[in-house]
Parts: C-alpha cells; structure tokens; sequence
C-alpha cells in the first residue's frame, strides 16, 4: 500500500512563525511534526511509498528536509498553489495527487500537522482487516470542541453517520484526518467531485461514502494533537516533554530559570530570563525577559520585555526599555 500525507496547508493561524515555514516542520523534541508520522511509516514494511502532498511555496522546503532526514519512502508531490485563496481543497487535491502520481493501491491518507499516540501500524492492522474505508477518532470531550470537527456516530466499530464541522454535534467523536482507503474507494474522487461536491476538507468524502457503503472506525483514547494554532503547538510541545524541558546543547542559559516544557533551540542565547511552556528557535538572544507560553523564532533579540503569549517572527528585534 501507500501513504499520502497531507502537507499542503499555509498553517495562517501560526503567522508569523509559519509565514516561510511549513507548520509540519514545527520542532517536537529532536524532530519535526511529520517526522514523527515519517519514523511511523517508514518502520511498516506493508508502506511502499509515501507522497507528501504540498504547494509550491514549501514544495522546495520539503526537498530539502527529507534529502537531509534518515527517510527513504517519503517523495514530493506538489498542487499549483502559491496561495491560501489558490488552493483546490483537501479533496480536490487529492484527487489531483491520485491521478498525478497514478496511485492505484491502497493507501492511507494522513494530515501531516497530527501529532498522534497510537502505533499506525495498529491502524494499518485495522484498516487490512476490514476491507473498506476506516476512519481513526478520538473522543475530543467537549461539544464546544466538536462543533470544530467531522463528528462520528458509530454502532461498535461501523459508522453509521458523518456530520463536518456541525452546529450541534450528536456526540464528541471526532475524526482526526486520518483515513485508510481501499483502491477501490479512492479511485471513486473523481465522481465525488464530478457531482458538485465539496472538494474542502475529507469528511465531506467519508461523509459521501458512509451514504454509499461501509465505513468503520478506529478509536483510541490516547494523546491527539490538530497542531494549527499556537496554543495546540504548545500543548503538544508538553505531551512530548512530559513536563521537562529540552535544552540543546550548543545553546547558553545565564542567570536564568527554566520551568516545565520549554524547548531551547541551538545557538540560543539566554540571560536573566524566566521561562515556562515556551519554543525558542536558534540563535535567538533573550535577556532580562520572562517567558511563558510563547513561541520566538529564529535570529530574534529581545531585551526587558513581559513575552506571555507571544509569536515573535524571525529576525526580530525589541527593546522593551525604548
């Protein structure tokens, strides 16, 4: 089978830390978002290829980061946009991939900004065992929270209904944009979208194919993370340290005091700071600041300054005392 992982997004929601960057190529410990879903799919022998469905503005920025990774499987495959307002959709971009790459097996379909705890080789299990489309979801314990997602009703493992993003959910199932498609169902996009159908996010097709056939879900009740948002990033940042905190060795800490789960990146450079739930990409001078719940991008300086909940974009410099 193969995998297609979906990495076409312009992540607007993390400006400006993801303006030039690809938000899967976020730090999570010693790795990236994607290449924690990389690692997963290239230890599972049944994985042939992995297609890394982006735009044109990160297509060379994807190149270059596998080039450079410890991953053989995972190839390019780029959608003709430069733009947020240029996009196809998620499923009109699919199908582009489908036909462009000539994908004919199964295969599994994979948001690469999800930091998720279950082994996918567990839902490749899963999927090779149903022999029709699957879904995973996962319980996000709030209809609030919902409200935000493709919503599962389920009777044991078959999915009975498929709601996107509804105003009043039926119940807290969410699925987490990750499906695993037989050929057969992947090679019925075309008519999908012939027939005027939202080509926007994939539910819109599960909730098409729960009309059409069976569909079942894999649920797991672990750690899920939709990182799109400062705060989702953070919070992951957290599961992953699990309360300590990341100090790279080429970085320099004077006078300062690092909390629970902050990330310091290499070439930091930290004096009279306090720190807690924070990224601090390289080469970024802080001094005399305090630090809790931001994110500051590379090549910043920063002096005298409160930063709690702040984005500071790269090649910044603030002066809190001016």
């Amino acid at each position: 089978m193969d995998a297609i992982v979906l990495a076409g997004g312009y992540a607007t929601r993390l400006w400006p830390i993801t303006k030039h960057r690809p938000k899967m190529l976020l730090p999570i410990g010693e790795e990236t978002v994607i290449d924690h879903l990389f690692a997963e799919l290239e230890a599972d022998e049944r994985v042939e290829t992995v297609y890394v469905s982006t735009n044109e503005r990160f297509a060379e920025t994807f190149e270059e980061h596998i080039a450079a990774s410890r991953f053989e499987k995972p190839r390019v495959s780029v959608e003709e946009t430069e733009e947020e307002n240029e996009k196809f959709g998620v499923v009109g971009a699919l199908a582009q991939l489908v036909e462009r790459e000539n994908v004919q097996d199964d295969t599994l379909v994979i948001a690469g900004d999800n930091l998720i705890s279950f082994d996918v080789s567990e839902f490749i299990d899963f999927f090779e065992g149903r022999e029709a489309p699957v879904l995973a979801a996962y319980d996000v314990g709030s209809y609030d929270r919902a409200s935000q997602y493709g919503i599962v009703d389920v009777d044991g493992e078959r999915v009975m209904e498929f709601e996107e993003k509804p105003d009043e959910p039926a119940s807290t199932l969410a699925s987490i944009a990750c499906y695993g498609f037989p050929a057969e169902a992947l090679g019925r996009l075309d008519e999908y979208l012939a027939d005027d159908n939202n080509p926007d996010e994939p539910g819109w097709f599960i909730q098409w194919l729960v009309g059409r056939g069976e569909v079942y879900a894999f649920t797991f009740d672990e750690a899920w993370y939709d990182i799109g948002t400062p705060e989702s990033y953070l919070d992951a940042v957290a599961w992953h340290l699990d309360g300590d905190s990341y100090i790279h060795p080429d970085a320099t800490i004077e006078n300062s005091e690092i909390g629970r789960n902050v990330h310091v990146m290499a070439g930091a450079r930290l004096e009279n700071v306090t720190a807690d739930q924070s990224v601090i990409f390289p080469d970024v001078t802080l001094t005399d600041c305090e630090l809790r719940g931001a994110i500051i991008d590379e090549d910043t300086h920063v002096e005298g300054i409160n930063l709690a909940g702040a984005l500071i974009g790269a090649h910044t410099k603030i002066n809190g005392e001016e």
